[in-house]
């Protein structure tokens, strides 16, 4: 039994290793596989491959910055709707303080970065990499390369000003909920009144 497995993970092993190096072969080889790079020969497919390197590693951190806030954003919200499961603002009505403190910031600071993500990779798509690498491109036809915003990129502005509104209507929600506990507090018999 000990043998199958170890044969059958050899086999995996070879065929991981052979596909890594096909994959890689066509990258090498402009025009191997009719990838990316068909309509290119030579000096001009080795060049269209370094563009498209230097032009990856230029947006690379801004792709990077982009999925850390989206990740902490994901997360904070996360952790606001677990504590809303638990029903801590019912047990402890100051954090629905905290909760509107923490939505109105994360509001509040969902329009710097965005407008941050749009500043770098603007910067991005005015560089020479991207101009050279735009016309070498339509050089050969292909029109998918431009050096303009794309549509998941102008998604991603949509979506965070979305974000940015509902977290500012959870900071609202969260702030009348906190009044509405403070004044139950104050006079419990208005709840049997309801």
């Amino acid at each position: 039994m000990g043998l199958g497995r170890s044969r059958e993970g050899r086999l995996m092993q070879q065929r991981a290793r052979a596909t890594a190096r096909s994959a890689s072969t066509a990258r090498q080889q402009p025009g191997g596989n009719g990838g990316a790079y068909s309509g290119f020969d030579g000096a001009d497919g080795e060049r269209a491959q370094q563009l498209d390197q230097r032009f990856h590693r230029l947006k690379l951190p801004v792709a990077r910055a982009a999925m850390a806030a989206g990740g902490a954003l994901m997360a904070s919200s996360c952790l606001l709707i677990a504590a809303g499961v638990l029903w801590l603002p019912g047990r402890c009505p100051a954090w629905l303080l905290l909760e509107c403190g923490l939505d109105t910031v994360t509001a509040v600071g969902i329009m710097p970065a965005l407008a941050c993500f749009f500043h770098f990779l603007l910067g991005v798509y005015n560089s020479s990499v991207c101009r050279e690498r735009e016309q070498l491109y339509q050089s050969k036809g292909y029109q998918g390369f431009r050096c303009s915003l794309h549509g998941a990129e102008i998604a991603v502005g949509l979506l965070g000003c979305v974000a940015a509104i509902a977290h500012l209507l959870s900071a609202g929600l969260a702030l009348r909920e906190y009044r509405a506990a403070r004044k139950l507090e104050q006079n419990p018999g208005q709840l049997y009144e309801l």
